[in-house]
């Protein structure tokens, strides 16, 4: 029996910073521990690809090119109240599979977290 084949989906966590510097140091620490933790755990299932954090959105540039103009501004394209903190990429049987990865991240708390196909081009 052949296995099933994982797809890819990258989970955007998106979250107001302000909402973890309101924690204390104590909860800061649990926190983090527990997002070090699911992270461990994904791995050991084989979820797990990569996750990363990001900078604040006011050290973002946003690039884009009309014609030959190249234009850089400073920041994101558009404010959030939830802006774009980090992501996991992660590999599941599918799309519901990714959404229950989703649902556990820790800072699912505290803001939102999308879920999005990657696109396969084989």
């Amino acid at each position: 029996m052949r296995p099933k084949r994982l797809l890819k989906f990258i989970c955007l966590v998106y979250f107001d910073g302000r909402k973890l510097q309101a924690l204390t140091a104590a909860e800061r620490s649990a926190f983090d521990a527990s997002s070090y933790a699911y992270d461990v755990g994904l791995q050991k299932q084989g979820s797990y690809l990569i996750a990363e954090a990001l900078q604040s959105p006011r050290s973002a540039r946003t690039v884009s090119v009309r014609g030959r103009k190249v234009t850089v501004v400073d920041g994101p394209f558009r404010e959030a109240k939830e802006p774009l903190g980090g992501f996991i990429l992660v590999q599941a049987p599918s799309l519901r599979a990714a959404e229950r990865i989703a649902a556990g991240i820790p800072l699912a708390k505290l803001g939102s977290v999308e879920v999005r196909p990657v696109f396969d081009f084989s």
